[in-house]
């Protein structure tokens, strides 16, 4: 199992569990991450080789990926770019 550090996302207990929610992508994509960079370390360790590059090749896919898709709160000033159509966030976060 992936390691829990300080900046390791939660999963919201709030969520609808009937959908991929932001919180459970973000622990999925962090565990697999964790995962994936000590099979890097312990491949490097081992000299190079394909599976080296192919795993680190999926490292950087998965990061960005995470990057992309980490939560970005809906407030005033982006809510019509996120919606489509003007208005106002019922919450600013």
């Amino acid at each position: 199992m992936a390691e829990q550090g300080e900046n390791a996302p939660q999963r919201d207990d709030k969520d609808d569990h009937d959908l991929l929610t932001y919180s459970e992508a973000a622990v999925r994509l962090h565990e697999e991450i964790e995962a994936l960079k000590q099979r890097v370390k312990d491949l490097g360790a081992a000299g190079g080789s394909e599976d080296l590059t192919k795993a680190q090749e999926r490292l950087a896919i998965l990061e960005s990926a995470r990057d992309r898709n980490s939560r970005q709160p809906i407030n005033d000033d982006n809510f019509e770019k996120f919606f489509g159509y003007k208005g106002t966030a019922r919450r600013n976060v």
